[in-house]
């Protein structure tokens, strides 16, 4: 009798094969396109728009979920968070927040959603599965940037008509100290153990660096014209930062807090993050619709994707 085994093994690998593959199977950036009204998905790895997915209200900020299953999607014209499911590339569920929904983030645990109100000077917490609000906390004017710590403690704010940061207990969801930084801070990027704080500064031209545990700004770093977001690589050793006006990227080395190069990418470069490499980093370029990608360690630009009208990409915006 023939062995029956050959043929267990080819339907095990042919119903393993069948089986949904898990959202983070590869590295995906998610890019707002404003004008277009949709998200571009990108393959990191291929370099290529993977699918689009169509977001009303002008998409801003993105943030995904730790598991990389959810991606949430400010739209500000509509006041409403959208959320995209990663699996099936597409639109699930949208909820209603403010008419100025502008910064979002996620926390580490993934069951709490901020949003940023630009008017009302608030950040609503939601229920990151049903949406549903949970508690606005009073911050400073035109809230923006949000970042939250590595210990899932804290979240920190840009006030962005302030000149400030806020610090957010998320233990109590109450505001527990503020830091006064440079002219209109926008973006924010902290570092990897949670201890200083990088404001972009759109009206200084700079970036303050703030000790967390004290919320005193420690040092100001001059970079290039209107700078809009940050963020890190190469082990946190190296911050870069898009500057809006100089259609470029400043480069701080995090040791000496000086601008250590520029780099030239494309028209009104807003939102930046890394990838999981730790070394290559995706500008999304508003003007020009493009996303620019930035090998850190060589300080030049390696590829540019197309991605759609009104690149912003503004928050976390690339998967784990």
């Amino acid at each position: 009798m023939r062995s029956l085994r050959p043929y267990v093994l080819a339907a095990a690998v042919l119903a393993a094969s069948a089986l949904p593959l898990p959202s983070t199977a590869a590295p995906f950036a998610y890019i707002t396109n404003q004008l277009d009204d949709n998200v571009a998905i990108i393959d990191t790895e291929s370099g290529k728009v993977a699918d689009t997915v169509p977001v009303k209200g002008k998409p801003a900020g993105v943030a995904v979920a730790p598991d990389g299953r959810r991606v949430y999607i400010s739209t500000p014209e509509s006041g409403s968070v959208a959320v995209i499911d990663a699996q099936t590339r597409a639109l699930v569920k949208e909820a209603k927040v403010s008419g100025g929904a502008l910064g979002v983030a996620v926390d580490r645990t993934g069951r709490r959603l901020f949003v940023a109100d630009w008017y009302k000077a608030i950040v609503t917490v939601l229920d990151a599965d049903s949406l549903q609000p949970v508690k606005t906390i009073p911050v400073g004017q035109s809230p923006s940037g949000l970042a939250i710590s590595p210990d899932n403690r804290w979240l920190y704010v840009a006030n962005r008509l302030s000149d400030s940061v806020s610090k957010i207990d998320l233990a109590s969801l109450k505001v527990v100290g503020s830091a006064g930084v440079g002219a209109h801070p926008f973006g924010l990027a902290l570092d990897s153990e949670g201890r200083r704080l990088y404001t972009a500064n759109v009206e200084s031209d700079d970036v303050t660096v703030v000790d967390t545990a004290s919320m005193e700004a420690v040092a100001t770093v001059k970079v290039q014209g209107r700078p809009y977001a940050a963020t890190f690589a190469l082990n946190d050793s190296r911050l870069l930062v898009t500057n809006q006006n100089s259609d470029s990227v400043s480069v701080i080395d995090t040791a000496e807090l000086k601008e250590h190069g520029v780099v030239e990418v494309g028209g009104k470069p807003e939102g930046i993050g890394t990838l999981a490499d730790d070394r290559h980093v995706y500008v999304a370029n508003w003007f020009d619709g493009t996303v620019s990608v930035i090998d850190a360690k060589r300080l030049t630009v390696v590829e540019t994707i197309r991605a759609g009208e009104g690149s912003r990409a503004f928050g976390q915006f690339i998967g784990k």
